[in-house]
Formats: structure tokens, sequence, C-alpha cells
């Protein structure tokens, strides 16, 4: 049986506050993203900040394959802390 991943509520919500956050988590909804596939969002430096504080919060994760990372929406944990939060906000960013 797989532990329980607990999720801070403050990081997660403070982190899907922000527009470009709240972008990327909609890209990925769509299934796993190279890094690069954000480049219209902003700098790299910029992104590269969104992308470690989203998955410091767990609302992601990233997965290395030689010099490329892959970013992947961590929907079945979120859910499991905060079920239909990450619809909830998806659903409004996309509106």
């Amino acid at each position: 049986m797989k532990k329980k991943i607990q999720l801070d509520l403050t990081l997660v919500l403070d982190a899907l506050r922000d527009p470009t956050r709240r972008l990327i988590l909609l890209r990925l909804s769509g299934g796993e993203c190279r890094c690069s596939t954000f480049a219209d969002l902003g700098p790299k430096t910029r992104l590269s900040y969104h992308f470690a504080y989203l998955e410091k919060t767990g609302l992601i994760s990233i997965r290395k394959e030689g010099v490329r990372k892959y970013l992947s929406l961590a929907q079945d944990t979120v859910d499991s802390n905060f079920p239909g939060l990450l619809q909830a906000v998806l659903h409004a960013t996309h509106a």
C-alpha cells in the first residue's frame, strides 16, 4: 500500500494564486510535458522558479531523462489531500 503524501494547504493555495502556475497546471492536466513546452509563458529563469515551487508544494513531479526534464501533474496526490480543489481551479483557469 502506498503511503499518502501530506500536502500543506497554505503552500498549495499560495502556488495556485499565481496565474502562470495555474496555466502550467492546466497544460499538465493533458499529460506529461517537457519544460520547453512552457517557453511562451516567460523567461527560463522565471519558469524554473515556478517549476521548483510547484514541485515543492507537491502539485507536480519532475523527471529527468538525460538533459531533458519532464513535468507531470500530481493529480492523485492533490486529490487525496484536497478532493475537488485542483479540478475546480483548472476549470476556472480554462474558462
